[in-house]
């Protein structure tokens, strides 16, 4: 059996969308993709209301499994996904296969997360979908 690909969710700072789409990568297609996060600049922390919110739906504790990261300390993606950077994305090595333009929650209400993070999962779920047909 071939090898499940790399699936690497970048944003600039890897501290909330890419690491929901991590947590929620690995609590959702652990089976079909392996899920990795990081940015070209890191923050001493995930973001607190994104680790709040996943705990309080999904039962994950983002802070005991993940952290923030650059580019740099994961392994080479097969698939590289834009959270949405909006000021300009890092570079990775080689061009996005997508682009999911999410609009960052920090700073928002908790509506405003679940809805990103219902988002996230909408989109985890489809491109799981998508690489099993192919593999």
């Amino acid at each position: 059996m071939k090898q499940k690909p790399k699936v690497a969710f970048i944003c600039v700072h890897n501290s909330c969308r890419s690491q929901i789409a991590e947590a929620l990568g690995k609590h959702l297609a652990t089976d079909v993709f392996e899920s990795y996060s990081a940015g070209t600049e890191t923050k001493p922390q995930i973001n607190q209301d994104a680790v709040r919110i996943m705990k309080e739906l999904y039962g994950i504790d983002m802070e005991e499994t993940q952290h923030s990261k650059l580019i740099d300390a994961i392994p080479k993606p097969d698939i590289a996904i834009s959270m949405g950077c909006n000021v300009g994305c890092p570079f990775v090595g080689r061009p996005f296969d997508d682009d999911w333009g999410l609009e960052d929650p920090t700073g928002k209400s908790d509506e405003e997360f679940e809805k990103t993070i219902t988002e996230i999962e909408r989109r985890i779920l489809r491109l799981k979908e998508e690489i099993a047909r192919e593999i």
